[in-house]
């Protein structure tokens, strides 16, 4: 009888370990391909967007996920464009854009009166939250984001490597670059109620840095950094559980926790 009533307790936790499980094999490639394009104040600037288009997609009564991935796509046209006028490094251009866009987005939650809105759900996410429509929409756009990854491996490759190469051997070096901000925009949309807003790049991030000094190819540390992902949800959860402790956090500082781990326990070894 207090097996079954154990059983009962934690039956709550199937939703979001389903979801936590699909976000991070999604995140793990791209993640990977942040960290060797040197593209970590980029994801903060598309994280920090997505509040914004969180707030607009309530105010204006459309689905979440394309107003955020409608908002990221916009913060990042409009990066490319401000580099071709503005003569300032691209950190902070970076900067500027991620700080106006999560202001902005306050500001709108505060003119947001008549909708009852959970601004900590939204900044630190609420996986236990989830229901099983959001699981299956994280697996669609889960499936869409690794198969068209699949397609564009080679090429992201070869332009991490040497974007000037690219270029003279005809790669639309242009185009494989928005083929990504897009995959990352869709991956940002469906995370972020996960861990929210100004943690999902720590989920994005760190599984793939602990996973580089495991690696001798970037396979298997796109593999790798999908399965620490996966090892901290699944130990975030239980320690989310155990103790009541926020979810999101405690998935990322678990990732830290491997981070660390795998820093001091293995010789590094670049990949790319």
């Amino acid at each position: 009888m207090m097996e079954m009533k154990e059983a009962l307790d934690i039956g709550y936790l199937l939703i979001p370990l389903m979801g936590g499980i699909g976000v991070a094999m999604i995140a793990g490639p791209l993640g990977a391909i942040m960290i060797w394009r040197r593209l970590a104040y980029f994801g903060d600037t598309l994280s920090h967007s997505g509040l914004l288009g969180i707030t607009l997609a309530l105010a204006f009564h459309f689905n979440v996920t394309l107003g955020v991935c409608a908002i990221a796509l916009m913060a990042a046209f409009l990066l490319l464009k401000l580099q071709l006028r503005l003569n300032v490094a691209s950190d902070t251009l970076l900067g500027l854009l991620s700080y106006t866009t999560l202001a902005l987005g306050l500001l709108v939650l505060g003119f947001m009166q008549d909708i009852r809105v959970d601004v900590l759900g939204f900044l630190y996410g609420d996986i236990l939250a989830m229901g099983w429509h959001d699981v299956v929409g994280i697996y669609v756009g889960g499936g869409v984001i690794l198969i068209s990854l699949a397609f564009l491996w080679q090429s992201i490759l070869r332009v991490t490597i040497d974007v000037d190469l690219a270029k003279v051997e005809g790669l639309p070096v242009g185009h494989i670059q928005l083929a990504y901000t897009f995959l990352l925009a869709i991956t940002i949309a469906v995370a972020i109620k996960m861990v929210g807003v100004l943690l999902i790049t720590g989920l994005l991030l760190i599984p793939a840095a602990a996973a580089r000094p495991l690696s001798n190819s970037p396979e298997k540390m796109a593999c790798r950094a999908s399965l620490i992902g996966l090892m901290a949800v699944v130990i975030g959860l239980m320690i989310s559980h155990t103790w009541d402790l926020p979810t999101g956090p405690a998935i990322v500082v678990v990732s830290s926790g491997i981070l660390l781990l795998t820093t001091l326990t293995t010789k590094y070894k670049p990949v790319i």
